[in-house]
């Protein structure tokens, strides 16, 4: 008789396997709460970190531990900063260039008019290039053949050139001086390199001689025959490559060494 109540009283306990899914939820519903009060005191970057790891959990991926940890507020905070000021002065930079061209521009043009109104366009151009305004004195005008010395007929056309590069603010200029490669040696010169160095400083001289310009903003220099716009094959190509070139540099830009 004992034996049956026993076996009457095991068939009345109840089934308790849905404790074990029953805690799980409970688990998840703790892990919601968390989350939710951690949102009201980290910033959004370590959220994402949250939200991409729960989601890889709950969707089979890796698990939290496998992200690396978010850095501390501070020194996150200092990161966003250190970029924002990185980002701004690469906008300013690039305001500035653009500005700066706008001016160069506005010289070019100025110069420009200049040429036309006094029918020097065989003897004068201007063009616009990343290193700064180029203004180019074209068919070895200026000098005789063999010589560096600026012709006396045209001292007053290089003085008038002097004017136009009164500008506010000033810019560095570069005067450089070119020859084809038609050999010389002189009792002067010993090479087109020589001849064309002194061709740019004699030139710079008189450009210098304008009070208004300040002299510590020039400098010369000379490619010889080295640095050609034409092909020296031909006579008129030799006669665009005899030339001095007056490069105005950006604001601020310093002449390269």
């Amino acid at each position: 008789m004992a034996r049956k109540k026993k076996h009457k009283h095991e068939d009345e306990h109840m089934d308790e396997s849905w404790l074990v899914p029953y805690a799980d939820l409970l688990t998840l519903v703790l892990a919601l709460f968390i989350v939710l009060f951690a949102m009201s005191s980290v910033d959004a970057q370590k959220f994402q970190q949250l939200s991409r790891a729960f989601n890889s959990t709950f969707t089979g991926g890796t698990g939290v531990l496998e992200y690396p940890s978010p850095t501390p507020d501070g020194e996150m905070e200092q990161l966003d900063i250190e970029k924002e000021q990185q980002i701004n002065e690469e906008d300013i930079e690039e305001a500035q260039d653009r500005i700066e061209q706008e001016n160069l521009k506005e010289i070019q043009d100025k110069i420009n008019s200049y040429i036309i109104d006094n029918k020097l366009e065989t003897r004068l151009e201007t063009r616009l290039t990343d290193e700064g305004l180029l203004i180019t004195l074209l068919n070895d005008v200026f000098f005789n053949s063999g010589s560096s010395e600026v012709r006396e007929k045209d001292k007053k056309l290089a003085s008038e050139i002097s004017e136009l590069l009164i500008m506010s603010p000033p810019r560095n200029i570069i005067v450089s001086g070119h020859t084809d490669n038609i050999p010389i040696n002189n009792s002067e010169f010993d090479s087109n390199w020589h001849l064309s160095v002194m061709r740019a400083v004699n030139f710079m001289k008189i450009l210098i001689d304008n009070d208004k310009l300040d002299p510590k903003a020039f400098s010369a220099k000379g490619f010889g025959e080295f640095s050609p716009v034409a092909s020296n094959e031909t006579k008129e190509g030799r006669q665009k490559n005899r030339r001095v070139e007056i490069l105005i540099l950006p604001y601020e830009q310093k002449p390269s060494q």
